[in-house]
């Protein structure tokens, strides 16, 4: 199984995120499962025009995450969206915001946090196994 997601960037240098409506009702990064037949990329515009109805220019691709307890890889990209951004399923999102990576919303995990450095830090790509998710509340 895949998931993927994007640390979407406005002019500013500030992160799109969501805020899910379900479990946790954490700050989030747009993204989600891949459906059949679609690559990582694909996945992460999909979701991004599910979650906030944009459609993402994206960078490149910045970390790859093993998640052994889910039997899962997250991929996840550094991207710009067109368009505006807006709520489109309120039973999953109920908020977004643009935030300053420094000033980063609560609830947030710890998982979020990782990408969003990944993202930024202008690094190479990175490949890592991550564990359950640390609450940053």
């Amino acid at each position: 199984m895949l998931g993927s997601a994007s640390v979407i960037l406005d002019d500013h240098g500030r992160i799109l995120l969501v805020k899910h409506g379900y479990g946790e009702l954490n700050w989030e990064l747009p993204g989600g499962r891949g459906e059949a037949n679609e690559s990582a990329e694909d996945t992460a515009r999909r979701e991004a025009r599910e979650e906030v109805g944009v459609e993402l220019e994206i960078d490149r691709l910045t970390g790859v995450y093993w998640e052994p307890e889910k039997d899962m890889h997250h991929f996840a990209f550094r991207a710009r969206s067109t368009g505006e951004a807006r709520v489109h399923d309120r039973s999953e999102i109920t908020e977004i915001g643009w935030f300053d990576p420094s000033n980063l919303p609560r609830p947030l995990s710890d998982f979020t946090e990782c990408r969003i450095t990944d993202a930024i830090s202008g690094r190479p790509v990175r490949v890592q196994t991550i564990g359950p998710r640390i609450w940053r509340r």
